[in-house]
């Protein structure tokens, strides 16, 4: 039996975030690759670095949940960041709690507001 709470049922969170995760991740997919290395005007990351990232703080949210100790993710060729930006936010979806699907949902917005 799900229990509701501020944030909504926890049925639709992970729904939520599952969708999010997906989107961002076919964006980093579909960007092409040259744009995710470069940094923009008066930055010093580039988009890539920001999804590597975002997918360190996923992976160490999920490690949370599930009470596993926390470990680097492999630096990937940014053409594989869509997918470990996917697989990682699985991982949340599927063992995180409200409280790391609402810290997961900052963590992609910070993932839109990277990408070009």
């Amino acid at each position: 039996m799900s229990t509701h709470d501020e944030l909504g049922p926890p049925d639709a969170r992970r729904a939520e975030f599952s969708r999010a995760v997906h989107l961002q991740a076919d964006r980093v997919r579909g960007l092409p690759l040259a744009r995710l290395d470069r940094p923009a005007a008066g930055e010093s990351t580039s988009p890539a670095d920001a999804v590597r990232a975002a997918a360190q703080e996923l992976a160490d949210l999920a490690a949370d949940a599930e009470g596993r100790d926390r470990r680097p993710l492999p630096r990937l060729a940014t053409h594989g960041l869509g997918d470990q930006l996917a697989v990682v936010g699985a991982d949340v979806v599927r063992s995180g709690t409200a409280t790391t699907l609402a810290a997961a949902h900052d963590v992609l917005a910070r993932v839109r507001r990277a990408l070009p």
